[in-house]
Order: C-alpha cells, then structure tokens, then sequence
C-alpha cells in the first residue's frame, strides 16, 4: 500500500442548474420509464450512461423534427425558440430544466434585441447556450471566444456585451476593457454565473493544497476544460481523467497528499469512484 491521503472536494461537482435538470429527469424516468432529452442532459458520459440505463433517450434537433406526442426535457443549457415552437406544432410536451441563470440572460438579450441594441456575446462557437442566446437575436448577435476574433477597428462604436454563464470572469473583463479602451461606448452585462465562476477561485486554493491533483471531468465540459487548467496553473502534478480507469499509479509517490476535483457536470459518485481507486493503491 502507498498510504495515500486522498480528499474530494466539497465544492466540486455538479451546479444547482444541472442537479434540477438531473432530479426532473429522474422522477420522470421513475414514472414513466422513459424520456426523451433534447442533447447530453449533462457534459459526461459517466452520468450520461448512467441514465440512459434508467431510460434516458438522448436525441438531437433533426430527431426532434419527427417526434410527436412526447415529452422532451431541455436541460440546463436552455434552448432557441424556435425549438418551443416546434414543440408546439408536434404536440410536444417541454419538461423545461433550462437554468434559472441562463433564462435570466436569454431574456436580458431579447429585451436588448428588441431595442435593437447591437449585441455581442463571449462565448463558445456552438455550444448549446449558446445556441440559445443567439435564438433571442434571430442569430444576428455576435459571437467570438477570443478578442482576437473581432477586428477591432471596424467595431461598432456602441455595442452591449453579454456572456455565456459560464465564461471567466476575470477574461470577460479583460475584454471589456481592450474595447473601451478602444474607444469603444460598452453597454456591459455581467451575466456569469458566480457558482460557476467562484469555483476559479476556490480551485485554486484547494490545488495548493495537495501532491497531486486528479481532475475528474466528461471531455465534452468546457467548463471542465478551463478549471482543470487552473488545476494545472496552481499545481504542475494535475491530471485529468474522465472516470477511475484512467486513473495510473506511477502519478503517485508513497504518502502523498491527493485532492480530487472536478467540474460543474462532474457528479460526486464519480469523484468518490475516482477516490477508491486512488485509495486502494
């Protein structure tokens, strides 16, 4: 045995957003047997096989198109609306569990839109929030992840500047000010979610903390992708893993101190997975 002290942290784990899209599914799941979910209910597989098992049935927008007569869930990522009023027309029934935070945006930016405010987004190309958002525009918004994108001096000189819930902080406003500085008149909505960006912070001190970190998280999580690197930043021995078979005993040494991690769409059973293999080293 390496007596390896290993300790999950409590702050990791899935955000209040996906435990209520994952708690409607599953009481539905409990009645019916089956359901249909419009996408990944979660970025990682791991949860993800562990419905579908139950009778989770993952389906994409073209698949949407010829169902009728079902329910649907939305989960957390929330949805265009155009994808409501398809529901409509097939005599769908939406178990709506898009998250609070995202709907709250979604209507900050058809507000924005219907004052026909020149809008831009930090966000990722074609994720599903994102998708969303840009519905409330009739995809005339902006989006780019990097302010290396957008040329800067054919810019609008008045623009409102949104985010993905789930975006930095500190780089949203990092941007922010490249365009102001610019000379740019910036309508700047601060609209990331602080469950999601607080894990920044506190990551960064519990990576400090430990030999060597194990950052648990699906590869499809962008948030999952960013706080591992903040792992990485703080600690030089993180590694990522998406379930404990990637798990490798040379990363350790006798009587290390190991902290375990993950995402906001990593669930606690896999982190504590994750720390039974470690501990049975």
């Amino acid at each position: 045995m390496m007596n390896l002290q290993v300790h999950i942290d409590q702050h990791s784990g899935f955000c209040f957003g996906v435990v209520y899209a994952i708690e409607m599914a599953e009481e539905i799941l409990e009645d019916q047997g089956y359901l249909y979910c419009l996408g990944d209910i979660v970025h990682n597989d791991e949860e993800v096989n562990r419905l579908t098992k139950k009778g989770l049935k993952i389906i994409d927008h073209v698949e949407l198109q010829s169902l009728t007569d079902e329910k649907v869930l939305i989960r957390a990522h929330g949805e265009p609306p155009s994808t409501y009023e398809l529901a409509i027309n097939n005599n769908l029934t939406l178990i709506d569990a898009s998250c609070p935070v995202v709907l709250k945006l979604q209507n900050r930016i058809k507000n924005s839109f219907d004052k026909d405010e020149t809008i831009y987004i930090y966000g990722k190309h074609g994720h599903a929030e994102v998708i969303g958002l840009l519905g409330q525009t009739n995809n005339k918004a902006v989006v780019f992840q990097d302010i290396k994108e957008l040329d800067i001096p054919s810019l609008p000189k008045n623009m409102t500047l949104y985010s993905q819930t789930t975006k930095s902080t500190d780089k949203f406003y990092e941007i922010n000010n490249i365009l102001k500085d610019n000379g740019i008149t910036v309508n700047t909505n601060d609209t990331i979610c602080r469950q999601v960006s607080n894990r920044d912070k506190e990551l960064r001190s519990f990576a400090e903390k430990f030999d060597k970190i194990i950052f648990v998280s699906g590869t499809k999580s962008s948030n999952g992708k960013v706080l591992y690197n903040v792992c990485k930043e703080k600690n030089p021995h993180s590694f990522f893993v998406s379930n404990p078979e990637q798990v490798d005993k040379i990363w350790f040494e006798e009587n290390d101190s190991v902290g375990i991690c993950g995402a906001t769409s990593t669930p606690m059973w896999l982190m504590e997975q994750v720390k039974d293999k470690i501990a049975a080293f």
